[in-house]
């Protein structure tokens, strides 16, 4: 079953803690994450990006990066920006985006579930962006980012959260993207713990990179204590957890730069063989077994059956169902030559927050010749692919609104 502990962390003083938390580090690149951190000295992206501290022509894996990082989280402890709380704790961590809000437990989650499966996972990782992060929390001995876990609801924990969420909260402000942000100590602790006993198990949402990581340092540590006892703080890390009820999942979109030798009428006359295509179709699809396609100036639908009608008698497995999946097995390999999405340079993917106005805009410039608006995958199809021990394709989830780093640090 699943488990949830309190923890003694560092959070930041409430009067700055609008300065110290920061986008996650992977949504930004390196000029967007100085120009966030620019005139913010207490912002952890300093820690999170501390190669925006150094000169461009540092690599961001150099050594040097990573003693920036543990130097600039030194400075953030011994001025007082990040303060130790006085005994373990839980909260609860709300975030409202427009009229959408969704609320969260947080705490730490041990290794060992993320080892045997309990905490289930969904995409690969990248070596690169695993072994930094890996850099970063053994180097500084914190977990800085929460990792986003979902799990199946359960009614008697939404009505304690909601319970909780009647104090005064510990935070309460909107972020410069309009975003807000509320956190609250749980007084209630030990019922989380004891009801989360009760939640077989628990799935990265957002976060596979620093779960992995995290994973990683704890099993390092553990390797390097002749006195391991499974005690020690380094055998867990630092997450949120929500309902799944409660998450929204955007689609992440596709634009193809070039249409593998064939002409707008040629490729659209392919797509016809493939799909069911209606011509000036909206820009959003409004359904599953649905993708809206941008090719010269116009949006045209394609749809398809669902994939159990076309396969009754053997059901195809959770991945090949995904919208995505039926659109690049289908068309992005076969037509357009695009035969493994993770490496080809022909095909970049937007995110939904982005909207479509971005792949319009991207293809009337010219930069691309294609692209095409999904409908979002769905938080059962997440959750039945980790249960089936798969992997989806990649940029086939986009979370929104993302979780802030820098509420809550988890040390060891």
């Amino acid at each position: 079953m699943a488990r949830v502990k309190a923890f003694r962390g560092l959070v930041p003083r409430p009067d700055i803690v609008e300065k110290v938390a920061c986008v996650p580090y992977d949504v930004v690149n390196r000029a967007e994450a100085a120009e966030l951190a620019a005139g913010l000295p207490e912002s952890l992206m300093h820690v999170d990006r501390a190669e925006i501290d150094l000169p461009e022509t540092v690599n961001p894996y150099d050594d040097a990066v990573y003693a920036q990082a543990k130097k600039a989280f030194g400075h953030m402890i011994s001025t007082g920006i990040f303060q130790r709380e006085e005994k373990p704790c839980l909260y609860l961590y709300r975030q409202r985006m427009g009229k959408y809000e969704q609320t969260g437990l947080v705490g730490v989650c041990p290794v060992e579930d993320y080892e045997n499966d309990i905490i289930r996972k969904h995409e690969k990782t990248r070596k690169d962006k695993e072994d930094d992060r890996t850099r970063l929390i053994a180097t500084i001995s914190a977990n800085t980012g929460p990792v986003f876990l979902t799990y199946r609801e359960d009614t008697e924990i939404d009505a304690a959260v909601a319970r909780e969420c009647t104090a005064t909260p510990l935070y309460d402000f909107t972020a410069v993207d309009g975003i807000a942000h509320t956190v609250w100590r749980v007084k209630d602790a030990a019922f989380f713990e004891k009801a989360f006993e009760r939640i077989p198990l628990l799935y990265v949402a957002d976060g596979h990179h620093r779960s992995a990581s995290a994973a990683r340092v704890g099993r390092e540590r553990r390797a390097a204590n002749p006195a391991h006892t499974g005690n020690e703080d380094y055998n867990s890390f630092l997450c949120v957890l929500f309902p799944g009820n409660q998450l929204r999942i955007l689609p992440y979109n596709r634009v193809v730069y070039n249409l593998n030798g064939h002409t707008p009428e040629s490729f659209l006359s392919e797509v016809r063989k493939i799909f069911t295509v209606t011509e000036n179709a909206a820009p959003e699809p409004t359904a599953p077994h649905n993708a809206s396609c941008y090719l010269a100036g116009r949006w045209y639908g394609l749809s398809w059956p669902e994939p159990e009608k076309e396969q009754p008698v053997a059901a195809p497995d959770p991945v090949s169902r995904l919208d995505v999946s039926v659109l690049q097995d289908r068309l992005l390999a076969p037509v357009l030559g695009i035969d493994d999405p993770r490496t080809s340079k022909r095909i970049d993917f937007v995110g939904g927050i982005r909207g479509t106005g971005e792949l319009v805009r991207r293809v009337d410039s010219g930069e691309c010749a294609v692209a095409f608006s999904m409908f979002p995958t769905t938080v059962e199809q997440l959750m039945a692919i980790a249960d089936a021990g798969q992997i989806m394709p990649p940029k086939s989830t986009w979370f929104e609104p993302k979780l802030r780093s820098g509420l809550f640090v988890n040390t060891f």
